[in-house]
């Protein structure tokens, strides 16, 4: 069809794509072609000559090696010095195997092939010549005649293998030259290439520009501001379809949009009024639930602290009429007062666990550089009669410092060792083994031991207070040790759980803080390889 008014928007886009796909797609093609010869050049550059070139090197320096190592060998005739001969001999043969799978069959390859053969010649007839009579003559205690060899002829034949060596690079940098020139040689190519293309973008580009200026530019505008208007708040103002019918369907479809926009608006104001009602209640249940918590906390502490004086005193008398009158009395009433004394001691322990749970973040002493291990020897010394009497073994890591309390890290510290002495198993001397790693920001810290284990489903259970596994007269307690060491934790920013996949015993983690300074010098995951040991 001739160029004229009958062309459509789309006939006249259509034909300028076809145009220009046409050049483009010639130019590809050529560029293509040349892209692959230069990185054909390239890659013998780097994967060939570079190689080649650094082996031919090394290889140089192995020789080098052999020679010395022979003159050496002559002079001490001690065997430790056939070592660099060995090796170098070794490296020799690696290095000619190396070079060898780089070369091809090409006639610029056949070239360097041949000179590689004349090193490896001339190496094999050195070390005929040369190297092994003067071995064998040291290892026959024959010195003199070992000297005689390098003196009538080593130098000579191994000048000659250097200068084999030395044309061997010539050869390889000649190779290396001829593929660099014709890499240039189409890199120019390609540039001209692309410049080309470019030159051809453009002049579609502008062709392009003129054709949406006129059909699509100036219509799309009109319907633009018009948007605009609805955009801004206006959703009454209806939106008139004119231009081409692709941009007059356009308009309908924006047109109906601002439609359905009105009805939804009406139903977001609506639906924003119940979210904000919803937020405002749930605002005023956190700061109830906030203040229950604090109030149930306070009513701890207090309720704690005060039970104190009492229950002492409650303890103390039944204590006195123990001493006075145990074995005075007939046998039950001595059971009584038992009872009595061992409620009143289990109770002051109670109290005891529930202040210091309550005590966690109320009475600080502050944050202070703690050093783990210092807190390790302290919690070793306390639970020293326990691991006697368990003839068990406590062993920790060089542990990390911290920042936190020294008082907290150290209840903590006791709280798991004391746990992992208590619940061991029958007849089998209990292990604890205390050890961190780095992850990350954190300081994972972990109490490993090889006792009854907990079971998966009892993971989150046990960190609850007052909850218990098994019965008081198996194994006594308060059942708030290892609350107290969730809330410490937790207080410290970081957080503990039972490791399920431990199979040995029980495995207890928890993670705290690495201090800034060395967070940006230590690696991650860092582990601990030293350790210090309590055994009995």
């Amino acid at each position: 069809m001739a160029a004229g008014k009958g062309w459509t928007l789309r006939t006249r886009a259509i034909a300028l794509t076809v145009v220009v796909a046409v050049i483009l797609g010639a130019l590809a093609v050529v560029a293509a072609i040349t892209a692959a010869e230069n990185r054909e050049g390239l890659r013998v550059i780097l994967e060939k000559t570079g190689p080649m070139r650094v082996a031919g090197q090394s290889l140089q320096s192995a020789l080098l090696d052999q020679e010395t190592a022979i003159r050496g060998y002559v002079l001490t005739a001690d065997e430790e010095d056939l070592a660099p001969y060995r090796s170098g001999l070794a490296a020799e043969q690696q290095l000619i195997a190396e070079m060898s799978d780089l070369l091809g069959d090409s006639s610029h390859d056949r070239a360097v092939a041949d000179q590689l053969e004349a090193v490896t010649s001339g190496s094999r007839e050195w070390r005929a010549v040369i190297a092994e009579p003067v071995i064998k003559a040291v290892q026959d205690g024959d010195s003199r005649r070992a000297q005689e060899i390098i003196d009538q002829g080593s130098r000579q034949r191994f000048d000659v293998l250097r200068a084999d060596v030395a044309t061997l690079q010539g050869d390889i940098l000649a190779l290396r030259n001829l593929f660099a020139d014709q890499t240039e040689a189409t890199a120019n190519l390609l540039i001209f290439l692309l410049i080309l293309a470019a030159v051809v973008i453009i002049v579609a580009g502008a062709a392009l520009l003129l054709l949406l200026e006129r059909f699509v530019i100036k219509p799309v505008t009109d319907l633009a501001a018009e948007a605009r208007l609805v955009a801004a708040g206006d959703y009454q103002h209806r939106i008139s379809a004119s231009g081409v019918p692709e941009l007059a369907a356009l308009a309908d479809d924006i047109d109906g949009m601002r439609r359905k926009i009105a009805e939804d608006l009406a139903e977001v104001i609506a639906a924003r009024v119940a979210i904000e009602a919803t937020n405002k209640r749930l605002e005023e249940q956190h700061e109830e639930l906030t203040r229950s918590n604090r109030d149930l906390e306070q009513f701890a502490y207090v309720a704690s602290h005060d039970l104190q004086e009492p229950l002492r005193k409650v303890a103390s008398f039944c204590q006195l009429l123990q001493r006075r009158y145990g074995g005075k009395l007939d046998e039950r009433a001595d059971q009584y007062i038992y009872f009595a004394v061992d409620g009143a001691q289990r109770m002051q322990r109670l109290i005891n666990d529930l202040l210091a749970f309550s005590r966690i973040g109320r009475i600080t002493s502050g944050f202070t550089e703690v050093d783990l291990n210092k807190v390790m020897d302290e919690v070793s010394g306390q639970l020293d009669a326990a691991r006697e009497y368990a003839d068990g073994e406590i062993v920790f890591h060089d542990l990390p410092t911290i920042r936190g309390e020294e008082p907290l890290l150290t209840n903590l510290l006791a709280n798991l060792v004391n746990n992992a002495l208590k619940f061991r198993k029958p007849e089998v001397p209990p292990r604890v083994e205390i050890k961190s790693r780095q992850v990350g920001d954190q300081w994972e810290i972990s109490c490993e031991d090889n006792g009854i284990g907990i079971e998966a489903e009892f993971a989150d259970k046990v960190f609850v207070i007052f909850q218990r596994l098994h019965a008081k007269d198996a194994y006594p307690g308060t059942g708030i040790g290892l609350a107290i060491a969730k809330k410490i934790v937790e207080y410290h920013g970081g957080r503990i759980w039972i490791d399920s996949d431990y199979s040995g015993g029980t495995a207890i983690r928890f993670t705290l803080p690495v201090i800034a300074s060395e967070a940006a010098e230590l690696p991650s995951d860092q582990g601990t390889p030293q350790l210090q040991e309590e055994t009995a």
